[in-house]
């Protein structure tokens, strides 16, 4: 029961899709989105003119439940914004982001009101802001950019709503700088209004953008922990010998700090992609951190050494939960060594991995001299 409900909570779908009119910069604010760099290999590919004509799924590299399907451009479809729908497959969709990069114009709106009629969430995104910004600096005499934001933001959701559609969200971002302007609070929003058993999906796929999402991505896995532990209660395993305090099963260690180092992207491939779209090199990043298992291939023998790191640590607070969540599954009493070394192991991980990914992300702000 426990294995089924982690693969269960593991494998959730969502599916985005993501519209808007050609060259709006749809493609990439997809890469942006699943924090791959426009030059990787796995990219959505790019151009100034239109370079999708099928519905194309891209799902996200560390976890391929989450899927961000780039859709045709309205305005080059054959199909009118109803028959539009139909044809991208409509009901796959948990919600759609309709991308633009300066003003939402007639075949946007068309379609909003298509989405809206069909009862499913839309949300609007100015994609190209920095540009907007930049243009707007260089002709104002007196620029501020905050009331700049808020003017662009304002005369877009009177347009909108000017044309029918009902309190629409509107959301200002930079698909190459998405720590800055609107995408924190796109990111609330959508926390908000998805169903419970989706945000998690949500949450893990999040590039780290900022520090709240970096410790809500440890609450989530932290909540996993004790179901972790209580597989290796269950496991049947022979002593460690050197060990005073074991773990029943290496592998379920193993499975869960790599997913950890992904989910913070503290594995070498997200971290070589966050270098490259922060600007800074990779070095300078592995400089500030200090967890064992960070920017290095997971595999059994690091999982002992981390093991063994940690057998020298307090087990006070794995031993309250192993006491509270314990007896709710009848497990012996015998058994709960091996869930409070688990839960330790893990916990003592996933702080650490935690830790390391505020202190890249503090770094790469700190050396990244554009922002």
């Amino acid at each position: 029961m426990i294995q089924e409900h982690l693969e269960q909570q593991n494998n959730i779908p969502l599916n985005i899709g993501i519209t808007g009119e050609s060259g709006s910069g749809k493609s990439t604010f997809v890469n942006a989105f699943r924090g791959v760099d426009n030059r990787d290999g796995k990219a959505a590919p790019t151009s100034c003119v239109e370079t999708t004509s099928d519905v194309t799924p891209y799902p996200h590299p560390n976890y391929p439940n989450v899927t961000l399907w780039d859709l045709p451009g309205i305005g080059t479809t054959r199909f009118p914004a109803d028959k539009y729908l139909q044809h991208v497959g409509f009901e796959k969709f948990d919600f759609f982001f309709i991308i633009s990069a300066d003003r939402f114009r007639e075949n946007d709106v068309k379609l909003a009101l298509e989405i809206q009629r069909m009862k499913k969430k839309f949300y609007f995104v100015r994609s190209k802001i920095d540009h907007n910004l930049r243009n707007a600096e260089r002709s104002q005499r007196e620029f501020n950019t905050e009331i700049t934001l808020t003017q662009i933001r304002e005369n877009c959701i009177q347009g909108l709503q000017k044309q029918g559609v009902e309190s629409p969200q509107v959301f200002l971002v930079s698909s190459f700088e998405l720590h800055l302007h609107d995408f924190r609070l796109l990111q609330e929003t959508l926390e908000r209004e998805l169903p419970a058993h989706k945000r998690k999906a949500l949450l893990c796929a999040l590039p780290n953008i900022s520090r709240g999402i970096i410790n809500k991505k440890k609450e989530v896995l932290q909540s996993t922990v004790k179901y972790y532990a209580s597989l290796s209660a269950f496991v049947e395993s022979a002593p460690m010998p050197g060990f005073t305090v074991i773990i029943a099963d290496l592998s379920i260690a193993f499975k869960a700090i790599k997913m950890y180092q992904v989910t913070f992207g503290l594995d070498s491939e997200s971290l070589q992609n966050f270098a490259l779209s922060a600007g800074v090199s990779v070095a300078d990043l592995r400089a500030v951190m200090t967890s064992p298992a960070a920017a290095i291939e997971i595999n059994k023998d690091l999982v002992t050494n981390v093991i063994y790191y940690s057998s020298g640590q307090t087990l006070i607070t794995a031993a309250e939960e192993a006491y509270r969540f314990i007896p709710r599954f009848g497990i012996p009493e015998a058994m709960s060594l091996p869930f409070i070394t688990t839960h330790n192991v893990l916990s003592i991980s996933l702080s650490m991995l935690a830790e390391d990914a505020q202190r890249v992300f503090t770094r790469a702000l700190a050396l990244n001299t554009s922002v």
